[in-house]
């Protein structure tokens, strides 16, 4: 029987803008999750990259692995990893490298995505994203009220630190080396910034 058989990849969707070329929610709502490729809406506009490679992911795991070490096993709170969508607005829909939602924190976690700023925000910087990172990212972050943001730049084996202060992130230091990245969202974390790039 047809039922039974199950497709392995999937077909090819044509992107259409929706009227007036705002992305909104509805519309995220509709796109492709299993073509292989990371959408966002970013203020309306739609953004698309490719899986990420196999240094990226491996860093991504590690992170997510002492974080979730020191946030979700003490009991402070949630890590989540890509693909989770975080929603910062109707117009906003993201989905960050690592994401930390502290117990008390505003953002909801619901069954389908997180609503609202996540305590900490981490994004696995490539020269393909490096630029979207630093600028559409990082305002839609700070306008959110995201606390801090970690850039992770596997290239570099370093880590930048920005802290909200007002409206705006600040750029605090970037971390390499046995240097350890002195959060205030991750309660006693002692990790050397090098382990978090040793594969």
């Amino acid at each position: 029987m047809t039922i039974d058989i199950l497709p392995l990849a999937a077909t090819p969707v044509a992107l259409h803008a929706p009227p007036g070329g705002v992305w909104s929610l509805a519309e995220y709502e509709h796109l492709p999750g299993d073509d292989g490729t990371r959408y966002e809406i970013v203020e309306g506009a739609l953004h698309m990259a490719p899986a990420p490679n196999t240094g990226h992911q491996w860093s991504n795991n590690i992170i997510a692995f002492h974080l979730t070490r020191m946030i979700y096993f003490p009991g402070h709170g949630q890590v989540y990893t890509a693909p989770t969508d975080v929603e910062l607005g109707p117009y906003t829909i993201v989905q960050p490298d690592v994401v930390v939602v502290l117990n008390g924190g505003s953002a909801q976690i619901t069954p389908q995505r997180i609503v609202g700023a996540p305590d900490l925000v981490v994004e696995i910087s490539s020269p393909s994203t490096a630029g979207y990172d630093r600028r559409e990212k990082q305002d839609a972050y700070a306008a959110a009220g995201v606390r801090e943001y970690w850039i992770a730049d596997p290239a570099n084996q370093t880590v930048e630190l920005l802290v909200l202060d007002g409206a705006r992130f600040r750029a605090v230091a970037a971390y390499t080396g046995q240097a350890v990245i002195p959060t205030t969202v991750v309660p006693g974390w002692d990790v050397p910034t090098k382990i978090l790039f040793e594969a």
